[in-house]
């Protein structure tokens, strides 16, 4: 069974940094883009960030370009955000997914593959 597991949240100041890890069984990471999403409560979900199979390209949301960034390490079927200056407006619940794509096709969906999300609170 393909399972994605994402770990590394938590509560961290204003300024802070985490980094988030999503580690896939039941399937080889090595081909699959990993794209990172996020939703704060009462607002709706935003894709942040996407990794292509081999880490080779990635890109970002206009909203975090500069403090996060995303690497993996296919040796250990993970692929990491690493999350620096954070901000109040960051807190919500972190996903990876995967639809199977080597590169980031912009069309992961609900019928994809999904972590079941981790909690960053950044307070003030």
């Amino acid at each position: 069974q393909l399972q994605l597991v994402e770990s590394g949240g938590g509560l961290v100041q204003t300024g802070g940094s985490l980094r988030l890890s999503c580690a896939a069984s039941g399937f080889t990471l090595d081909y699959y883009a990993i794209t990172w999403f996020r939703q704060a409560p009462g607002k709706e979900r935003e894709k942040i960030s996407c990794i292509s199979g081999n880490g080779g390209s990635t890109n970002y949301a206009d909203s975090v370009k500069g403090r996060f960034t995303g690497s993996r390490d296919n040796d250990k079927s993970t692929a990491y955000l690493q999350m620096n200056n954070l901000k109040p407006e960051d807190t919500a619940v972190y996903y990876c997914a995967t639809d199977l794509h080597y590169y980031c096709s912009g069309s992961v969906g609900s019928n994809d593959y999904w972590g079941q999300g981790t909690q960053v609170t950044v307070s003030s």
